[in-house]
């Protein structure tokens, strides 16, 4: 599939669900004290990619549309940087550095590893 008007309904299909299913996570853990859903979300989502990327890289569905649906929509959707931002700004802004300090570290690291061990075990698969 090439850039089309059905890539666009791929990635717009995805991206609502990722979004309900960020949603539905953000309910289940809603928290003041630190921002623990959209943490689980970000590293999750990171997994989930790391895992897509290492079974599914060079398939040609993969190519064709399961970037479009599951990369960008479906996990573009799910996962909340904007969110993360925008928490660490409100805990920055509560002079709560500890904690804001705390959540971009253990974000960002919590990430690159969720994804590198994903994309490992998905690469020991193949």
């Amino acid at each position: 599939m090439t850039h089309s008007a059905g890539m666009y309904a791929l990635v717009a299909l995805g991206g609502g669900v990722g979004a309900m299913l960020r949603f539905a996570v953000g309910l289940t853990m809603n928290t003041l004290m630190f921002p623990w859903a959209t943490l689980a979300v970000n590293i999750a989502g990171a997994a989930l990619i790391g895992l897509l990327w290492g079974v599914a890289e060079d398939a040609q569905w993969f190519a064709d549309w399961g970037r479009a649906l599951l990369v960008v929509g479906l996990l573009g959707g799910f996962t909340t940087f904007s969110a993360f931002s925008l928490e660490t700004m409100s805990l920055l802004d509560s002079g709560r550095w500890s904690i804001a300090l705390a959540y971009v570290l253990t974000s960002v690291f919590g990430c690159i590893i969720a994804t590198w061990l994903a994309y490992r075990a998905a690469s020991l698969g193949a």
